[in-house]
């Protein structure tokens, strides 16, 4: 059979997509700062808010900051039926798409390595696990599922077939020395397994949060995104009714997270089902929210800056963490920020993310776009 060319001449891209996973970086690199600093100079009380926007929780529950990762992961997942399918539709082989993915998960699991100072430090005391390579690994697998169903409702089987055997592996195998379901940092079954498989150094010591039953759990929700993004993609269906059934879905998800939590907790540390239906849930509510306003209402002009992160977030999270962008802010406008004296952090957060932006728009200019 003739080789097809991998690139296609057109691609169906979402706006309301990027500016989604736009906001999302820009909470995660500065944002969430900035936003506290609004808020207290305004005059009003900010520590809850500075905690739900900026810190994790300890094991169980559930705040804003717990969901920029998962966030990400689900529009990783929403995008799979556009860049994919698209390309099926188009005669492109299907192993072609395999082997393109199995290369981006391949990359991505480098570059996490890269970023927690592998290459620095050694791979004997390096950690291997990432949160770049837990989102190549759930991207690949969402794709084979994608590549190798063809209705919603077998996918849909596939996601509760995920989600329901880890429950089961989590709730019902036992640990050796502390027995089944004692879903605690020192007895769940992902730093068991994580302890006794995962090469490296494990982030919390005895678990990884981004350990192989993590892997496996984000599969997910990532597939909930491609999910969603299939919905988006039936081009016989209104966007109302797309909308519509999306909303539902994740209402359902985050429902169905609440009712089950008394027994299966919340906790995004071992990567719960029921984590996992209440960030999808809750990630589907926000797709369709930025869907409406920004490709149905086109209401796009302020969403611009955000999507200048979000057409270009893996060099954003890249540049977030080896740059020190923050020393570089202060070389050119430091002097500014001493002149306004007690408002001179705040200016600090701003100038900090509008330097990126322009960075950002030099680089939409010149279509210079950092991706695998």
């Amino acid at each position: 059979m003739e080789k097809r060319e991998l690139r296609v001449s057109t691609q169906e891209r979402l706006y309301s997509l990027d500016v989604l996973r736009g906001l999302d970086m820009f909470i995660l690199v500065g944002g969430a700062s900035l936003i506290v600093s609004l808020v207290q100079f305004a005059g009003f009380e900010a520590e809850a808010l500075r905690v739900n926007l900026k810190e994790h929780v300890a094991w169980e529950g559930f705040r804003i900051h717990d969901l920029i990762f998962p966030l990400f992961m689900f529009v990783s997942g929403v995008a799979i039926p556009f860049s994919i399918q698209s390309k099926l539709e188009k005669n492109v082989l299907k192993n072609d798409l395999i082997l393109k993915a199995f290369k981006r998960m391949v990359i991505l699991i480098i570059l996490g390595i890269l970023y927690n100072g592998g290459f620095r430090t050694g791979f004997a005391t390096a950690r291997i696990a990432s949160v770049l390579g837990q989102i190549g690994v759930a991207y690949f697998f969402a794709t084979l599922i994608m590549l190798h169903t063809s209705t919603i409702r077998s996918r849909l089987v596939w996601l509760l077939s995920i989600l329901a055997g880890v429950g089961i592996i989590q709730l019902f195998v036992p640990v050796p020395g502390v027995g089944a379901g004692v879903l605690t940092p020192e007895g769940c079954i992902n730093g068991f397994i994580d302890r006794r498989f995962l090469p490296g150094r494990l982030n919390d010591e005895i678990f990884d949060p981004e350990g192989y039953l993590c892997m496996i759990s984000a599969i997910g929700i990532t597939l909930m995104g491609a999910i969603a993004g299939s919905v988006l993609r039936l081009h016989h269906w209104s966007n109302h009714k797309k909308m519509g059934y999306i909303v539902a879905g994740g209402i359902l998800s985050i429902a169905l997270a609440l009712l089950l939590s008394p027994f299966y907790p919340v906790i995004k540390k071992c990567w719960t089902s029921t984590f996992n239906l209440l960030a999808g849930g809750t990630s589907a509510l926000l797709l369709v929210l930025l869907f409406l306003i920004v490709d149905h209402w086109k209401w796009r002009t302020w969403a611009f800056p955000f999507r200048l992160f979000g057409m270009n977030a893996l060099f954003v999270y890249l540049l977030n963490h080896m740059v020190n962008v923050s020393d570089i802010n202060k070389d050119i406008v430091g002097w500014i920020a001493k002149a306004l004296d007690e408002y001179g952090h705040m200016f600090n957060q701003f100038s900090r993310l509008a330097l990126i932006c322009l960075l950002l728009y030099y680089m939409y200019k010149k279509r210079i776009f950092l991706r695998v």
